[in-house]
């Protein structure tokens, strides 16, 4: 597993913690792999979710950090979205 992956399950167990997210979701960093988030929080995986997040690492990195809030990612075009857009804009909260 990537270093970066390693730091996104780690940091997003941390941001979950404690937070109602009931739906499953999926980060792929591009060219370093994909997180998988649910109900139990945050593991590398790359199985299939009711929404898929893609983004660069230097995009996911400044979402985590708050830098850049998801929204604005998207609108942007830094970070697509496929899937339920609902269960995205619940998880970006979360995140933010």
């Amino acid at each position: 597993m990537s270093d970066v992956i390693e730091a996104a399950v780690s940091a997003l167990n941390e941001k979950m913690s404690g937070a109602d997210f009931d739906g499953t979701a999926k980060f792929v960093i591009e060219g370093e792999g994909a997180v998988v988030i649910d109900s139990d929080g945050a593991r590398a995986s790359d199985e299939e979710t009711d929404v898929t997040l893609t983004a660069d690492a230097d995009t996911f990195q400044s979402m985590l950090s708050g830098d850049i809030n998801p929204t604005a990612a998207f609108m942007s075009g830094k970070l697509t979205v496929d899937g339920d857009m609902g269960l995205a804009m619940k998880l970006g909260s979360v995140l933010a």
